[in-house]
């Protein structure tokens, strides 16, 4: 009976500290702290220039791997297990990593502390949402990937500090604060009340044919390829490419992780405002038009900028782009099996990008800009896929009246 009642604030933002400390250990930690030491790894001698970036991908194709396995594990054992478990592992990498034994060794390594990354996305919302008032989870679900961003924030002001102790230090220094968190969070996730795995299969096929969903997709996987070249080059771009040095290569990348601390929260506020379709449009043509200036500009405070709305974008749109989930599909079950199928179309992009991109810069010389260009070319395509949507609106909307 007493289930009814309102929960208490101390209830709703214990598994919401959870969820932050989950996405900023493995993702905002595990995979954004690596561009900071890419420098220092072949400085050290730890690897080749050419091994470091392929270890850069790493984390991506293993982030792709566990959005396909996050839902499988937690029907195995639950969603609270199995994030314990995906955080425990990148805890585990980070002491791993520490020591560069072989490339092999390293690869393997950042390959799990990408799987973990990835199945936390997939279950993490799932996990804590329902918990929260409706009208409050697009606030919530901002709040619980602002680990993201303060990751983001957190490699560039954490790392620099860390590496004038040593190569060694600073990976068990990232490992200290994984650990830390994953036992302040332990026991902070909410206890399952239904089994997610059990549920009624009624609405499957409405739900999986929903066109807007397929869309919603599309979208969310070409989103992923245009926010790629900025989070991945955007330091090398201000450092060697404009020749400004990395002091200030690290203060761009400091107002980019500005940027992606204030993303998340104030996407999913956009999202409880305004609704989830048309804050997606909005944010569209923002960074469209930012990560195109990105090409031509090399003014410091231009720069700064569109650091800090580009770096609202990776983390900002996770919100969104579940809160437009929640929009199109009604049953939990299927919400569940829809963001699964979302995360899993954005890694899937996203690793091919990073490899595509990686390709194209060699190939091409070091051409930044050609990657800017690229990527606002994605932003726009996920734009006319919005008007593909507004189409199968206008005709869902016209048919009955023809029948």
């Amino acid at each position: 009976m007493h289930s009814s009642s309102p929960p208490s604030r101390s209830a709703i933002w214990l598994p919401i500290f959870a969820g932050l400390s989950a996405s900023l250990v493995s993702i905002g930690l595990a995979r954004f702290a690596y561009t900071p030491l890419i420098p220092a790894l072949i400085q050290a001698h730890w690897f080749c220039a050419s091994d470091v970036v392929y270890l850069g991908a790493a984390n991506l194709v293993g982030y792709l791997i566990g959005a396909l396995i996050g839902r499988p594990v937690a029907q195995r054992t639950s969603n609270k297990t199995a994030l314990r478990l995906m955080m425990f592992a990148v805890t585990l990498s980070f002491f791993a990593c520490g020591f560069p034994l072989s490339v092999n060794w390293f690869f393997g390594w950042r390959l799990l502390s990408g799987v973990a990354g990835g199945a936390i996305m997939v279950l993490v919302a799932a996990t804590v949402l329902p918990h929260v008032p409706a009208a409050r989870r697009g606030l919530a679900s901002g709040a619980i990937f602002l680990g993201i961003g303060l990751g983001i924030a957190g490699s560039g002001t954490i790392v620099p500090p860390l590496l004038s102790l040593g190569l060694q230090q600073t990976w068990f220094g990232l490992g200290l604060l994984s650990l830390v968190l994953t036992a302040a969070s332990w026991f902070g996730w909410p206890s399952e009340a239904h089994h997610p795995a059990v549920a009624p299969s009624i609405d499957e096929p409405k739900t999986a044919t929903d066109p807007r969903v397929y869309l919603l997709f599309a979208q969310y996987a070409f989103m992923a390829a245009g926010l790629v070249p900025a989070m991945v080059f955007l330091v090398d771009y201000v450092a060697r490419g404009l020749g400004a040095g990395p002091h200030v290569g690290a203060l761009i990348w400091v107002m980019y992780g500005l940027g992606a601390i204030v993303g998340p929260v104030s996407y999913g506020f956009l999202a409880d405002q305004f609704g989830a379709k048309v804050s997606i449009r909005v944010v569209l043509v923002v960074q469209a038009i930012a990560v195109g200036l990105l090409a031509i500009s090399s003014s410091f405070t231009a720069l700064a900028l569109l650091a800090v709305i580009l770096g609202s974008f990776p983390p900002g749109i996770v919100p969104l782009a579940l809160a437009r989930v929640h929009e199109l599909i009604a049953q939990h079950h299927q919400q569940q099996v829809a963001w699964s199928r979302a995360t899993v179309s954005f890694a899937t992009f996203q690793a091919i990008a990073g490899f595509a991109y990686s390709a194209l810069f060699n190939a091409s010389g070091g051409h930044h800009a050609l990657l800017f260009v690229i990527a606002a070319g994605a932003i726009v395509v996920a734009l006319l896929l919005e008007q593909g949507m507004r189409l199968l609106n206008r005709r869902d909307d016209v048919l009955p009246v023809l029948n």
